[in-house]
């Protein structure tokens, strides 16, 4: 059976060759490959493309000469290897400033006249914290290189062409040329082009999650017109050659040609394609030739890793950083200048001094001297101590429940490691729209046709209803696999038993190996398959027109009785078939993996007969609207397709009411209908094949009365026509319910799914033909020839087919209303048809606009009938274009423009995309936060406009402000004319305060301004002459509509606020059209949802739901920002602090660089005694409660208005560290003045006071202490008193010139040692905690208000919140409905809007 269906195929593909779609030439007056090759086109040049051959073929030198620089199979991810890494990690670490700084400090130390310490001490920092970097890195590569080992490992089949057949070999000894043979569910391991395929018609299905997150199945075609394709593939006779372009990561895009011995080119595209870490699904076997292997493949060119961003806060940082190197240049000045000066004036020295030297050159020594002594103030250890933090900061992130979506199995990814700061730092927020504000769940809602508007309200009810009864099940909202009951087979069902593991090589993770017994059925979830999108409830007034177009009889009518004309009729034929056979959707089902076509089977006697009175009564629309005025002729067209779909499945759509009979001489056209009669009786009768043509005219209107009344009392209950409807729709649809529909867009699925709602069911797919049942008719195979498909610069989708009954070339295209409209023209000829036509568009244009107003999606669908001659032209052009290398993109695009002109207008469709969960009180709270939130999206202005009012994106007595402009001046001109108005206002009404939402008054009434502003004008916009006005008319709005937009625009948008007005900013998205806007934004995020995983791969942070944003930035930003903040003051704040003891000691040693302590404690004091206890503070700190920071949005402006980390904080935590360091050595010194202690008696106390000061500083600054906390502190000081004191009792040489032994022992052995320290430690802090009680007393900040709320009982708390809000949030939070915000009072704040 299956070489039958291959005979089928071959002699298919053989029958499209004559009409111009198998061996192809190029066509007249087009540049051929061999003239392009002889003019020196750049085909030729080097680095263009690559040539393919077999490598087990008849071609063995030119493999052997092409392949050489090919790459094998074998990835590597890893940077290092055993060897290399010592020096690679080195010379990679000492790219940092503060690395190379350290490296120069210990080389200097090595210079005998300037030596401060041992040699061996100085290199201690550095040292550790190379370890540190050095074993972190190790790690990280270690486990890359576990990863690769497993992937290059994995076993398939490859070709020998030792041994001609197929042998197991691993991963990493596939190369450019083999062939592979791949099963059911096995990955593919290198980009292959598909040459064989087990379906009989070249088809193969793969899944992409690996690649890009889809899980929709994906169709692949074999290359077409393969010569020597048999049943069974043969590597032998494969003589072809391949000629592709080089390797890039561009996934949607393949360019090449294959030539074969004949010297015949057939074009290669995307389709053809097989892609690394894909995986074949319900296909038995496939096979390739490698064109791309190891990381020249697609997978591996997209592998960029994680992100990496620098922080606003690092950038801040090293500003900080280079203010601190001055002050140790100015401070080592200092000492340069006083030892100088000592030298010259000192006087019969009574100790040994270098008197040969100048004081001026001992001035320059010691100024080396002390900046070894003092490295200490650049803190080396703070950046790996940020980056520690960091991480840790991540891990709690990553690990919130609360950003975690069970539905989809997925938690938040941080992909930049290293910005978690700036989430706390956000100014304005741009966001898209479809399927980030929205579920991008797409569900057919209403729909025009020839100028009609069908509401379908029982749906819109439906749709009302769905939600609240679906939460009381779930308790949640619908994500992308929760509604889909219908699942469809793993291969397991084919008997294709060999798995593999799913290998994900783009985030270097391996999933789970598949489990499940072998004859076990692992069902997958398909893509937008939700029981809200697929059960559509019909329009009654559609049902009965359908109900005319299957009836037995059709009156002729021109629809002003309420009977639809044959020509509406036509229209609404046309546009269901459109709507199901134009899109890329694949069929599948539990008991049959793939759907395909198979041979049309129709109820009819004689679908030849069909075909010659289709012919005979074929029209085209245009001609059809010449000919509405009486008389009508004899080939009029009477809708043949009512006689046609009224046959078929008895009562599959039931008459729902009985049509008038036509008498003699009432009707002009009674001829054709007799003729349609008389043609169904023939049809009818067991005998009649033919049609014959003396037998039309003959019988008289009483026998077709008389049919008529037979045929409706067969039927019975007639006049129940819709309730007989909606019982065999349940009936049917039970039936089908195991019809998958594979969607690449919600779009499409809820398209086809209305299509199916009204008996016009799309039943299979193969390349070559479309399986689709009619109603009344049964199952239709429809032969495709082209498929155009939807690009976001066409911004619509075509696809050519060819009529199974007239045998007509048909373009039936569907796409944005913008585009369509406008390749929608007016028909020539008849005046009336010319007005018929205007109706039909004007109505038509009018739907649309209410459809947007309900914040509902459009979409356009128009047809096009093409003339062979036409068509054929068409065809070459486009064939040329498929297998050009050079500017194919361009060519393929003016080839879908040349075919997409002049359509005819069917119709238009709304479909609603409704909120996600929690969207309203998201973009509310962030409003209440201070953050501006624009929209950015490619959707209508109306559309735009409603899904922001549901969104709460403004208030009901906000004003909008529309910029809409046709040229240039106009925009110039409005743009000026808008900010003036606002301007005139007299009040800042979007600039954020202290204590609430930006622009309200103490009635908290004021208005607002929105600004809308479509595509056209915003190109205007953004041009360098009106930039600023545009900015500063925005800067003053509340919220910004941009509409219409493409991705550079919004891209424009994003860098022109970030760049002009300095602000910090995040971009939301989740589509491929979001890209470019993530990336430029300082901050972008990535929604996981059903658009593919472009955005995810794109940003810095993934989530699931847009809702994850709110406590994303206001709870994890807000503490991010505030614990990284305050740990950087607080390094500072100790090595100021304890640099400068040994900056007082130099006034007492005559500026000689000598410490008043051992060298170890010196090194070891910031690099371990006070380390850990920041790096606590940095991960584990809370000022505020989580639940806190979410009921009080306000709380998010303390990172912009306390103004934690700015240059007025750095400086007041410099100065602090000054005072508490002259408290520090002088209350020692004056303590222990006159006595005769050493200098390693002075530097006891004033260490250990050092320490506790430096401990107990980050007590006072720390919000929260736990046992955590606590038992870090303790440590670190039993750390510190540790050290010392076997230090002092065990170390005689280790710090010459000094001697420390006993020191320790004997200052800790007495009372005034512990005197002196409670008393520095006490006056230093003393100021630090007055400030705090008197400052926190006077003029408590927000966030210690909430704070202290956080520690009352409930009651009062709530109590204490309730106050919260009517000081801080005055304007009351009104629900916002769809058509008209603030009209529902009665309705609970909290309860959210759905777009309906």
């Amino acid at each position: 059976m299956e070489r039958l269906h291959w005979v089928r195929h071959r002699c298919r593909q053989l029958l499209a060759a004559d009409s111009g779609r198998g061996w192809y030439s190029a066509p007249d007056g087009l540049p051929t490959k061999s003239s392009l090759e002889t003019h020196s086109s750049p085909f030729r040049f080097s680095g263009k493309r690559r040539t393919v051959f077999a490598r087990h073929g008849p071609r063995q030198q030119e493999y052997e000469a092409t392949s050489k620089g090919y790459q094998g199979n074998a990835i590597r991810t890893t940077k290092y290897s055993l060897l290399s890494f010592i020096p690679m990690n080195l010379f990679q670490q000492f790219h940092r400033a503060a690395n190379l700084y350290f490296l120069f400090l210990v080389l200097l130390n090595w210079v005998p006249v300037v030596e401060a310490f041992q040699k061996e001490i100085t290199m201690i920092p550095l040292l550790v914290v190379l370890t540190v970097i050095a074993f972190k890195d190790g790690l990280e590569d270690y486990r890359r290189y576990r990863f690769d080992k497993r992937v290059n490992n994995n076993i398939v089949r490859v070709y020998s062409g030792k041994q001609k057949a197929y042998i197991d070999q691993r991963w990493q000894d596939v190369r450019v040329g083999d062939f592979v043979r791949l099963s059911c569910n096995e990955i593919i391991p290198a980009d292959m082009l598909l040459l064989y395929s087990s379906d009989p018609h070249g088809v193969c299905y793969i899944e992409t999650a690996n690649l890009d997150g889809e899980t929709n199945l994906k169709q692949r075609q074999v290359v077409a017109d393969l010569p020597l394709q048999g049943v069974e593939f043969t590597p032998e006779s494969f003589h072809s050659c391949i000629e592709c372009e080089n390797p890039n990561n561009d996934l949607s895009r393949f360019r090449g040609y294959m030539e074969h011995s004949s010297k015949v080119r057939v074009g290669l595209h995307n389709n053809n394609l097989l892609l690394r870490s894909c995986t074949i699904r319900n296909t038995e076997t496939v096979v390739g030739i490698v064109v791309y292997a190891g990381h020249e493949t697609k997978a591996m060119k997209n592998n960029s890793g994680p992100r990496y961003k620098r922080s606003q806060m690092e950038r801040r940082l090293n500003v900080d950083v280079l203010w601190c190197v001055l002050l140790l240049i100015i401070m080592c000045l200092v000492g340069a200048i006083g030892h100088g000066l000592w030298m010259a004036q000192l006087k019969d020295p009574v100790f040994l001094v270098d008197a040969e030297t100048s004081p001026a050159l001992a001035g320059f020594y010691v100024f080396w001297t002390m900046i070894i002594v003092m490295q200490v103030l650049i803190p080396i250890s703070l950046y790996v101590s940020i980056e520690i933090v960091k991480l840790g900061q991540i891990y709690f992130i990553q690990n919130d429940l609360a950003l975690y979506n069970e539905q989809l199995d997925s938690s938040i990814q941080c992909r930049a490691l290293n910005i978690t700061e700036d989430l706390g730092q956000i100014q304005y927020l741009f966001s898209d729209k479809t399927g980030t504000l929205t579920e991008n769940k797409m569900v057919f809602c209403r729909c025009s046709i020839y100028g009609m508007e069908y509401p379908h309200e029982e749906n819109a009810r439906r749709l009302q209803v769905y939600e609240p009864e679906e939460n009381e099940v779930a308790g949640r909202s619908l994500t992308l696999k929760s509604g889909c009951s219908a699942k469809s087979l793993s291969c397991r069902s084919l008997s294709c038993n060999h798995s593999s593991v799913s290998l994900h090589t783009l985030t270097a993770e391996s999933e789970e190996e598949e489990d499940g017994l072998p004859g076990h059925t692992q069902p997958r979830t398909s893509a937008f398959c939700s029981r809200m999108a697929k059960e559509v409830v019909p329009d009654p007034e559609l049902v009965r027109k359908l109900n005319c177009l299957a009836s037995p009889v059709l009156p002729l009518s021109d629809g002003s009785s309420g009977t639809p004309s044959s020509l509406e009729l036509t229209y609404i034929a046309d546009f269901f078939l459109a709507l199901a056979i134009c899109n890329s959707v694949v069929v599948s089902s539990p008991s049959q993996p793939r759907h395909v076509v198979p041979e049309a089977r129709t109820p009819l006697k004689s679908l030849e007969d069909i075909k010659l009175m289709f012919q005979r009564f074929s029209f085209s629309p245009f001609s059809a609207l010449s000919t509405l005025s009486p008389p009508q002729t004899k080939d009029s067209p009477r809708s043949f397709t009512s006689r046609l779909f009224a046959r078929g499945k008895a009562g599959s759509f039931t008459p729902a009411a009985i049509p008038t009979t036509t008498k003699d001489g009432a009707d002009p056209g009674q001829e054709a209908d007799l003729e349609a009669s008389n043609l169904r009786h023939k049809l009818d009768s067991p005998g009649s094949a033919r049609v014959e043509g003396g037998d039309r005219g003959n019988r008289k209107v009483e026998d077709r009365e008389t049919e008529d009344e037979d045929k409706m009392a067969s039927l019975g209950g007639a006049t129940e026509g819709l309730e007989d409807l909606t019982r065999e729709l349940d009936a049917d649809s039970n039936a089908d319910d195991e019809l998958v529909y594979e969607a690449e867009s919600p779009d499409e699925a809820a398209l086809v799914h209305a299509a199916r709602a009204y008996r016009c069911t799309l039943r299979g797919r193969s390349a070559e033909s479309l399986l689709v049942e009619l109603p009344g008719i049964g199952c239709l195979s429809v032969r495709l020839l082209h498929i155009l498909p939807f690009d976001s610069t066409r911004k619509r989708m075509s696809v050519v087919v060819r009529h199974p009954l007239t045998g007509q070339v048909v373009v039936y295209t569907k796409g944005a209303d913008s585009v369509i409209m406008d390749l929608a023209e007016a028909p020539q000829g008849a005046e009336q048809a010319e007005e018929r036509y205007s109706h039909i568009r004007g109505q038509t244009q009018k739907h649309l606009d209410s459809y947007a107003r309900d914040g509902l999606r459009t979409l356009c669908i128009a047809k096009k009938i093409l003339e062979e001659e036409e068509y054929e032209v068409w065809l070459k052009r486009q064939l040329f274009a498929e297998t050009s290398i050079e500017n194919r993109e361009e060519l393929l695009m003016e080839s879908a423009h040349r075919l997409e002109t002049n359509l005819t207008l069917l119709g238009a469709t709304g479909i609603v995309d409704r909120l996600q969960e929690e969207v309203p009180e998201t973009i509310e709270a962030l409003q209440r936060a201070g953050i501006k939130v624009w929209v950015l999206t490619g959707d209508k202005q109306e559309t735009a406009i409603n899904i922001a009012c549901a969104c709460k994106l403004f208030r009901p007595n906000d004003q909008f402000l529309t910029a809409n402009c046709g040229s240039k001046d106009a925009c110039e001109a409005l743009l000026q004319e808008l900010r003036l108005e606002v301007e005139r206002s007299g009040e800042s009404l979007t600039e954020p305060s202290a204590g609430g939402r930006g622009g309200e008054t103490s009635s908290g009434t004021a208005a607002g301004f929105i600004l809308v502003i479509d595509g056209r004008t915003l190109d205007w916009a953004l041009q360098e002459e009106l930039k600023g006005d545009f900015l500063e008319l925005s800067r003053h709005c509340k919220a910004v509509i941009c509409c219409r937009s493409t991705p550079l625009q919004k891209s424009q948008v994003v860098r022109l606020v970030r760049d002009q007005l300095s602000v910090m900013t995040l971009a939301i998205g989740d589509g491929a059209n979001d890209v470019s806007m993530i990336q430029v934004a300082d901050v972008g995020i990535g929604i996981s949802g059903q658009e593919g995983m472009q955005a995810v791969m794109s940003s810095d942070f993934a989530i699931s739901r847009f809702k994850h944003l709110r406590k994303l930035l206001l709870v994890h930003g807000h503490w991010c920002y505030s614990r990284l903040a305050n740990m950087i003051l607080y390094f500072f704040y100790k090595n100021v602090m304890y640099v400068n003891l040994l900056f007082w000691y130099q006034f007492f040693c005559g500026f000689s660089g000598s410490v008043m302590t051992n060298s170890w404690v010196l090194i070891l004091f910031n690099l371990i005694f006070t380390s850990v206890p920041p790096l606590i503070y940095g991960v584990l700190d809370r000022d505020v409660a989580a639940d806190t920071l979410m009921e009080l949005p306000e709380l998010y402006q303390a990172g912009h208005t306390a103004k934690v980390y700015v240059p007025s904080m750095f400086w007041l935590t410099i100065l602090d560290g000054f005072y508490q360091s002259l408290v520090c050595f002088f209350v020692p010194y004056f303590a222990y003045a006159g006595s005769d202690v050493g200098e390693l008696s002075l530097g006891s106390p004033i260490n250990t006071s050092a320490l506790l000061i430096i401990l107990l500083h980050q007590v006072i600054e720390s919000r929260t202490l736990t046992w955590l906390h606590v038992l870090v502190l303790l440590g670190s000081s039993a750390l510190y008193f540790a050290f010392v004191l076997l230090f002092s009792v065990s170390c005689v040489t280790c710090s010459p010139p000094t001697n420390p032994v006993g020191v320790e022992t004997l200052q800790m052995s007495q009372p005034l040692f512990y005197m002196v320290c409670a008393l520095a430690t006490v006056m230093a802090l003393l100021p630090r905690v007055l400030y705090r009680a008197l400052h926190n007393t006077m003029h408590p900040s927000d966030v210690l208000k909430a704070a202290q709320m956080d520690k009352l009982d409930p009651e009062r708390y709530r109590r204490r919140m309730q106050h919260w809000n009517q000081t801080h949030c005055r304007t009351k939070r009104l629900p916002v409905c769809v058509d008209n915000p603030g009209l529902e009072p009665g309705l609970e704040p909290g309860t959210g809007s759905v777009v309906s």
